[in-house]
């Protein structure tokens, strides 16, 4: 049953239950073993062995984001037990005025940190969260503005993770230049840049429509923590330190600080790379996994000392910060092990869409809609863009490779779409954090962010059906951004504002 139709079930499976049940965990075993299943024949044992092989294989490949989630999660343990956090929040409580200030800032931190989409989705919610709750923002909307500022900035930002997996998305021998095709595919990602405006609007205008709506008049009523992180936040004031706000900031200064080093680091900087050249070929999971273990060493340096925190409560950190990051973990690894049943190993569901594309590729003007939809659709099934990139950017250039502005609109589309679908999808690792650093339920993320996803999407669309006619991306990109504001202005014509200053 690989690489048919067959393939397209499991990561189906598992979306559909999950928007059903809400119940992710079991929605996600279900699709991991109906796709065992199917790869096997059906035969049961077989397919609990293949089902853990799998895990065991992509678990391992994954292992250093997973040490950096724990590590991350001590080091905000160990900030919130200082006291840092609560003088951070009282003083952003009397320096920001009002919902719209602090979705703000929150949105202007995401675009700051534009290095990587893991570190973006963690470090944002770790330090605005307790702002937004000050004011009651519901943790959906601060899991989309988080994730409105992940992957949609890291796919137009040229020194990033994703820059370097685009680039190595490219078929041997093609003669292209991976990282100047990235560079003029830039201004024609339309579901990024689309993205960012859309959320700077829903901020600014408080006109949130759809579930984000019913979310956020519920939190504005009765604001409520979700239960799963209800008693990762208990911690009483009279358990934390003496910390101030120089002890949340100087640790996340030399976060962000030791992670970019150990971009370069792993990147070659030291063998006489460029730094353009060191940041496309770096491990980032490996950068992120020693920015933060200097930043938890420094830490400790920092406040056992000062005696801003105890010895056993800097201790008990751990335990804190490893139980907050365990429903985000637990996702992950489900997830990553849905990703390996349908790749090309074993039921290549990539081979099956890819298949299909190649074989109604005779019209080129429609390929750019076309590519869009199809990366939208197969990294909403997947959960993973870089998987992707992988598959559908070499069947671009196979196709269109002779036509090099046709070719930088349809590797745009598909890059736009793969963040859009991945955007969309319950099972994507970026959503996923999005609802880790935000501390929120996560399929209430994913049913409360997808109307804006949709929204979004349907302008792209049209965008890059424009573009391809017209074979010119700036007017398909004129086409979008008048399609965003015909949507913009129906729904504040439509939609009454829930968030007034």
């Amino acid at each position: 049953m690989a690489e048919s139709a067959w393939s397209v079930l499991p990561p189906l499976i598992t979306i559909a239950l999950a928007l059903w049940t809400k119940e992710v965990y079991m929605s996600l075993i279900i699709g991991i073993f109906s796709g065992a299943m199917f790869f096997t024949g059906g035969n049961i044992l077989e397919s609990i062995l293949t089902m853990f092989a799998v895990m065991a294989d992509k678990v391992g490949s994954n292992v250093n984001i997973l040490v950096f989630l724990v590590i991350l999660g001590i080091l905000v343990a160990a900030i919130t037990r200082s006291g840092a956090t609560r003088a951070y929040g009282e003083w952003a409580a009397r320096s920001i005025r009002g919902k719209r200030s602090a979705s703000l800032v929150t949105a202007l931190l995401g675009l700051v940190i534009f290095i990587d989409d893991y570190f973006n989705c963690l470090t944002v919610g770790t330090v605005m969260r307790p702002v937004t709750d000050k004011f009651k923002i519901a943790r959906t909307k601060l899991a989309y503005i988080i994730d409105a500022t992940a992957a949609p900035i890291c796919i137009i930002a040229p020194v990033s993770s994703w820059a370097a997996a685009v680039g190595s998305s490219l078929p041997e021998g093609s003669n292209i230049d991976g990282f100047s095709l990235f560079l003029q595919t830039i201004p024609f990602n339309l579901y990024a840049w689309l993205t960012l405006l859309f959320m700077v609007f829903i901020i600014w205008t408080g006109r949130d429509y759809g579930t984000m709506a019913k979310s956020v008049r519920e939190s504005n009523e009765n604001f409520v923590i979700p239960k799963e992180y209800q008693d990762t936040t208990g911690i009483k004031h009279e358990e934390e330190g003496n910390g101030k706000i120089i002890d949340l900031l100087l640790p996340l200064f030399v976060l962000i600080a030791a992670c970019v080093y150990g971009m370069l680091y792993t990147g070659g900087i030291h063998e006489g790379k460029s730094i353009a050249d060191a940041f496309a070929n770096c491990d980032s999971s490996k950068s992120l996994v020693l920015g933060s273990f200097i930043a938890f060493i420094f830490t400790g340096f920092l406040y056992l000392p000062r005696k801003v925190i105890s010895f056993n409560a800097f201790c008990d950190s751990f335990g804190w910060g490893f139980k907050a990051m365990t429903p985000a973990i637990f996702i992950l690894c489900l997830a990553w092990t849905l990703s390996g049943i349908c790749s090309d190993k074993y039921l290549n569901l990539g081979g099956f869409v890819g298949g299909i594309v190649s074989a109604n590729a005779s019209l080129i003007m429609f390929l750019p809609p076309i590519f869009f939809l199809v990366a939208m659709g197969l990294a909403f099934a997947t959960g993973t863009s870089w998987g992707t990139f992988g598959i559908l950017i070499p069947i671009a250039v196979a196709v269109v490779g002779t036509d090099p502005n046709m070719l930088v609109v349809c590797v745009a589309a598909v890059l736009s779409g793969a963040v859009g679908g991945d955007h969309a999808s319950p099972i994507s690792d970026t959503t996923i954090l999005a609802s880790a650093g935000a501390q929120c339920h996560h399929i209430d993320h994913v049913d409360t962010q997808l109307p804006y996803v949709l929204t979004v999407g349907a302008c792209c669309l049209i965008g890059y059906a424009v573009g391809g006619i017209t074979a010119n991306g700036w007017i398909g990109l004129g086409a979008s951004l008048a399609c965003l504001a015909a949507a913009m202005a129906v729904i504040v014509a439509k939609v009454p504002s829930l968030e007034k200053e």
